[in-house]
């Protein structure tokens, strides 16, 4: 029996870690989007070359999934330096800190994701490091107590996270650059499938990779997930290229609909709809409800719920959106909006 090679030319057993990589793009040319992140990344990297200085620590924070660590990698290989990467909550004592900046080389770049979870002690042992590329080893305790001190390489904290509002005010003063990363547009994201799908070998219509984009929740992180999902969709349906028609097929498979709700946030605005004749509604009642965690619903959900307009947060509690009732087929006696006036 011959052998059919799979119809879409990229390897079905290729390691999901591995095919994010290779999506991820290298410079700041090749990053989509974010256009006065860039332009002060490249004047700041552009500088920084001519004075043969590191650059200065950089924070960089916004939702999950917009590019903070692409930013940090394509920092570090345009600056022409090594990085070396880990998470706040990976660093639970002093010396797990300690270990990392003694093995920098000068110039190297330290990238910390989700640095509000970061243990207090770890983080005031960051100040003198940040500021004199010094660090301060306590040895011994009580009176017999003594404080050895190392001189650091110069080096680059790359720091980012999702919740800003969470850092204290003396390490978030020792940035010398804060960068919010935004939500992208739609043709923004219909050019990160493009690009994505054209990496993996994936034939499709324009029209399939604009269904895509516009239900990724303006994220390329999920618009990637999202394309691969289809792309392994369409294998199994041997389509050579992938139509409008097949996209939207995977997708509904997915309980993902043309607005890039999920089945947790369409039972959201239900609940708010039907069982609270469109709010208000507190936080903790909606998770009680549909059997969520708060902070998931607060994290996750919500951010996209409120940019679309479908839901809105008031002193009493949660409302939904005229538009967000409408799109769960939920008609409501009055405009709960009034509420905001």
């Amino acid at each position: 029996m011959p052998v059919v090679n799979p119809p879409i030319s990229i390897a079905s057993s290729a390691d999901e870690q591995v095919l994010d990589l290779a999506l991820r793009p290298t410079s700041l040319a090749e990053y989509i989007g974010q256009a006065k992140v860039k332009q002060n990344l490249n004047i700041l990297i552009g500088a920084a070359r001519k004075r043969n200085e590191p650059l200065e620590h950089i924070l960089i924070h916004g939702p999950s999934g917009l590019g903070k660590t692409t930013l940090a990698h394509i920092i570090a290989k345009q600056m022409g330096v090594g990085l070396k990467m880990t998470s706040g909550s990976a660093l639970e004592k002093a010396g797990d800190l300690g270990s990392i900046l003694t093995g920098l080389g000068e110039g190297d770049c330290l990238f910390i994701d989700e640095v509000h979870r970061l243990n207090r002690a770890v983080e005031e042992m960051l100040y003198p490091a940040m500021e004199d590329f010094k660090l301060d080893i306590v040895i011994g305790k009580g009176n017999s107590a003594k404080t050895l001190q190392i001189e650091l390489p110069r080096f680059t904290l790359i720091a980012a996270t999702t919740k800003i509002a969470m850092l204290a005010s003396p390490f978030r003063s020792r940035f010398g650059v804060n960068y919010k990363l935004d939500f992208y547009e739609p043709d923004e994201m219909q050019a990160i499938v493009a690009r994505s799908a054209n990496l993996l070998g994936i034939k499709s219509e324009p029209v399939a990779l604009r269904a895509i984009a516009d239900s990724a929740r303006f994220t390329p992180r999920i618009a990637n997930r999202l394309l691969k999902r289809v792309r392994d969709y369409a294998q199994m349906e041997s389509a050579e290229t992938i139509s409008a028609d097949l996209a939207r097929k995977a997708l509904a498979l997915l309980e993902i609909d043309s607005l890039g709700l999920e089945a947790t946030d369409r039972r959201i605005l239900e609940i708010i709809a039907a069982k609270f004749a469109g709010g208000p509604v507190g936080l903790k009642t909606v998770a009680a409800m549909i059997g969520e965690d708060e902070d998931t619903i607060a994290d996750v959900h919500e951010p996209y719920l409120l940019r679309i307009g479908f839901l809105a947060r008031t002193s009493r509690g949660r409302v939904i959106t005229s538009d967000g009732a409408k799109h769960v087929g939920v008609t409501l006696d009055h405009d709960p909006q009034a509420l905001l006036l």
